[in-house]
């Protein structure tokens, strides 16, 4: 893809021309450096550049250059390539903003020695362990260019970053589910007076059972129901029955979305396991 230089903006940005997309946003370590107006660029040819199509993401990275640093930006640009890298997947335009906005955000609380808390880090770390674990490289990545070493809870919120850039889906969407598990954990540990080790395989085994519950009831997925077993579970394990469909209210009262009946089964039976062993 080859595009004409219109602007530049700075040693990492310049504005240009592309014949299908019109005005663009090119965005690379060093990508203004020596170049001039009407300069031919092969986007293809430099897999480092990053190429912003959608008006609103330009504008509002524009935005953000008066306020970044030139060498925290380079930093932030080959993060943002490495996460490309170990994705091995396209990233949502929107990453170059949100993430560029959140670390200058997290550089200046850091210089001004205010604290970083992350409420959600030991969900987000179990409910997506693939972006987890970018978002350490990320972290050591940081580190390594600039000495600044980032708190673990920054971890978690770079995977949520990473996990809302590749899947395509809002950020707010993605906080908002972490949120949603919290609370049914927190239900769960309360009514059945248990306490669940976080680091356990049954805390993993939890989070991602409710996880992907989310997930088919958003995406409307109806899970076959075993013949007779609600019955059955009702009688034998009401404790958990009753739990579970308390559970599946207040995923319904959340997503705004009906929960199938098969949904309670499934939880009750997982339930009974978790009071179980942890018992």
């Amino acid at each position: 893809m080859r595009v004409e230089v219109g602007k530049i903006l700075n040693n990492n940005v310049l504005i240009a021309s592309h014949s299908s997309f019109g005005e663009v946003v090119i965005i690379g370590k060093g990508v203004g450096f020596n170049r001039k107006q009407g300069d031919l660029i092969d986007t293809n040819s430099v897999e480092k550049l990053f190429v912003l199509k959608n008006e609103k993401e330009q504008e509002d990275y524009i935005k953000l250059l008066p306020f970044i640093d030139s060498e925290m930006h380079e930093v932030i640009i080959s993060a943002i390539d490495l996460i490309k890298t170990k994705a091995n997947a396209p990233l949502n335009e929107h990453i170059h903003v949100a993430l560029t906005d959140h670390l200058m955000f997290t550089f200046n609380r850091i210089s001004s020695g205010m604290e970083i808390r992350n409420p959600f880090l030991v969900e987000t770390k179990t409910l997506y362990p693939f972006e987890y674990r970018i978002a350490q490289e990320v972290v050591d990545h940081i580190s390594s260019k600039t000495g600044i070493r980032l708190p673990e809870g920054e971890m978690g919120f770079i995977a949520l970053h990473i996990h809302s850039s590749v899947m395509n889906r809002e950020l707010s969407e993605v906080n908002y589910d972490s949120q949603v598990v919290t609370k049914l954990v927190n239900m769960i540990e309360e009514q059945l007076k248990i306490k669940i080790n976080k680091d356990s395989i049954d805390y993993t085994r939890l989070v991602r059972h409710l996880r992907y519950t989310i997930e088919r009831v958003k995406n409307g997925e109806r899970v076959e129901e075993p013949e007779k077993i609600s019955s059955l579970l009702k009688e034998e394990y009401p404790v958990c029955y009753n739990l579970s469909w308390k559970l599946i209210k207040v995923l319904q009262q959340a997503l705004s979305k009906p929960v199938f009946d098969a949904e309670a089964v499934y939880l009750t039976m997982h339930l009974q396991r978790l009071q179980k062993k942890i018992k």
